[in-house]
């Protein structure tokens, strides 16, 4: 069997699972390719204009991929922890997906909800090893397998390497520059190319060292906002926070760049909170939105990122000098 799975959203942060999940089941999965002008363009065509952009992108992969598989991977991933929930947009994904006016092929949509207990999340892992073998040991070992090749991707997320070269598994030296930048925002956002308009890629090009959120220990994460005046109950939310104040804390960024997209309300929602809980605690390091959409255009990015560099330059000289 043929299992698609589209390169957007949650690929970002589980594909090492799923892919080997799947293939040690006998699997064939079949990856969507990166992004571009058309993937975009069947996104919007066929979404609504409320829906935001990481979506519209998700739409545009799985219709590139639905004549090329047997069935597409799209799970509705309530929680993935306990007292916290996802991002409304990936309890209703499947739905959103079936309700599109193309043809599809069979949808696997497992329900995960660790917000249950274990017991319950492990059936769900039974039902999606079931459309493959009904030897449950087989499942089980092929999902352990699944999580020790997610552990050491997040190991090396969490060594310093940027998400994209340990996804692709080729790792390139980090700029020597005296700058460092820390990038927040959902993966999804910022490890596809085409919507960043590489915007990793350019701060290197001036010899920034780029930091992102994944680099940050879930433990880290979990500490830094407990101390936060408002408890966040959406999990994903919580790691971009989390990095930002554990920057702060440690002073170990000049800057931060945080990006976001259009109508996307937690995104919108914890902007408002780093600028208040940076405020409230005193921190002086800059920090600069990006907003993108289907819209977005490099010149404006490029002229944002040279005056945010320049600024800081001055301002880390001013701090040496």
């Amino acid at each position: 069997m043929k299992v698609g799975v589209p390169r957007a959203l949650l690929y970002y942060k589980y594909f090492p699972l799923w892919e080997t999940f799947f293939s040690e089941l006998g699997a064939e999965v079949v990856l969507s390719s990166p992004t571009n002008k058309r993937i975009l363009n069947l996104g919007t065509e066929a979404a609504e204009n409320e829906v935001c952009l990481p979506v519209k992108i998700f739409y545009g992969h799985v219709i590139s991929l639905k004549d090329k598989v047997d069935a597409l991977f799209i799970p509705r991933i309530v929680s993935v922890e306990g007292g916290a929930y996802t991002c409304p947009k990936f309890l209703g994904l499947p739905d959103m997906i079936r309700a599109l006016d193309v043809d599809l092929p069979q949808i696997i949509s497992p329900t995960f909800n660790l917000k249950l207990g274990l017991r319950e999340f492990y059936r769900s892992v039974y039902e999606l090893g079931g459309f493959f073998t009904k030897n449950l040991f087989k499942i089980v070992m092929a999902f352990q397998k699944g999580l020790n090749k997610l552990d050491s991707f997040e190991n090396l997320l969490h060594d310093g390497h940027l998400l994209n070269e340990a996804l692709a598994g080729r790792f390139f030296p980090a700029p020597k520059g005296r700058l460092r930048i820390g990038v927040v925002g959902h993966p999804y956002n910022i490890f596809d190319q085409y919507i960043s308009m590489n915007l990793i890629e350019r701060l290197q090009k001036k010899g920034i060292k780029v930091l992102t959120a994944e680099m940050v220990e879930e433990e880290v994460v979990d500490k830094i906002v407990t101390g936060l005046q408002k408890k966040l109950f959406w999990t994903y939310e919580k790691d971009v926070v989390g990095a930002v104040f554990h920057w702060l804390d440690a002073k170990s960024v000049d800057g931060i760049i945080y990006v976001l997209s259009f109508a996307c309300g937690p995104d919108s929602l914890i902007q408002i909170l780093i600028e208040h809980e940076a405020k409230q605690q005193g921190f002086s390091v800059p920090i600069m939105p990006i907003v993108i959409d289907e819209h977005s255009g490099e010149a404006g990015l490029v002229t944002r990122l040279e005056a945010f560099v320049d600024m800081m330059s001055r301002k880390v000289g001013s701090e040496k000098s």
